[in-house]
């Protein structure tokens, strides 16, 4: 039987080196795998290029590694809820390539589909089909590493000629990811927001690491719920029901006076 499980998250990123890229789940802080960030903080690895929707906040998700200094790069869409992402990048300490996200997300597929690129009309006539999107400041505060001009061809689509930009896809070395419950063989299964990214950065890793609150076996699981199958999946950790879980922002709604 395949038996794809890990005794711990730390055993299980231990051959992470410096300089890996990393496709890493989470929507917000919905299905961050914090289990395994934590474990790859723990053992120091460092100069990470990672791709990921956001890079957490302050104190959690991806942010302790950013407050740590282990991030190279981010490719990311939203990175609007953590100060220090955005002290470290206008000092020109990180890279950020900024990517539409519905763009990322496909990118992500198609990386995990072996489709090496891809056509979108998102972001003709901007920058970033344009290039000179800031990648990396200076310390000065001039532009150091602009974003490049891409690939743009007009395609007939419904009878009008319609611009579309040349978008390639993302495969990394590793993906970190959270689900909600997996079996032994790597089959996944998502809780409602996390399902956002986690499937899709899963695909894209070439060796994929889920962290699952429960873990269950083979045959426990519906066929027809299983969200990601363990194809893509190379190991697996149980890290329990009670593990953390943030609120990214907490609202209230307003009682009547």
């Amino acid at each position: 039987m395949i038996d794809k499980t890990w005794s711990s998250a730390a055993e299980a990123v231990a051959d992470i080196p410096d300089g890996a890229s990393l496709a890493v789940g989470g929507f917000g802080l919905s299905g961050n795998p914090i289990a395994l960030i934590e474990a790859l903080l723990a053992q120091g690895t460092s100069d990470l290029s990672i791709v990921s929707n956001n890079c957490g906040v302050d104190d959690w998700g991806l942010g302790v590694l950013l407050n740590a200094k282990r991030i190279r790069k981010m490719t990311s869409s939203y990175v609007g809820e953590n100060k220090e992402f955005e002290r470290q990048f206008l000092s020109g300490e990180l890279e950020l390539e900024l990517t539409p996200q519905g763009t990322l997300a496909e990118k992500l597929r198609a990386g995990g589909s072996g489709i090496a690129a891809f056509y979108t009309q998102t972001g003709v006539g901007t920058q970033v089909a344009e290039g000179g999107l800031p990648r990396r400041y200076a310390a000065d505060g001039s532009v150091a590493v602009a974003s490049p001009v891409k690939d743009v061809r007009t395609f007939e689509v419904a009878g009008t000629p319609r611009e579309y930009v040349l978008e390639e896809a993302i495969v990394t070395d590793f993906a970190l990811v959270h689900a909600l419950k997996g079996d032994r063989h790597g089959n996944l299964v998502f809780n409602k927001a996390a399902r956002n990214f986690n499937p899709l950065a899963a695909m894209a890793g070439r060796v994929c690491i889920a962290q699952v609150e429960e873990l269950v076996e083979p045959g426990q699981l519906d066929p027809d719920s299983i969200h990601l199958p363990g194809i893509y999946v190379h190991r697996i950790v149980e890290v329990g029901t009670d593990i953390d879980k943030r609120i990214e922002r907490r609202t209230v709604s307003q009682g009547a006076n």
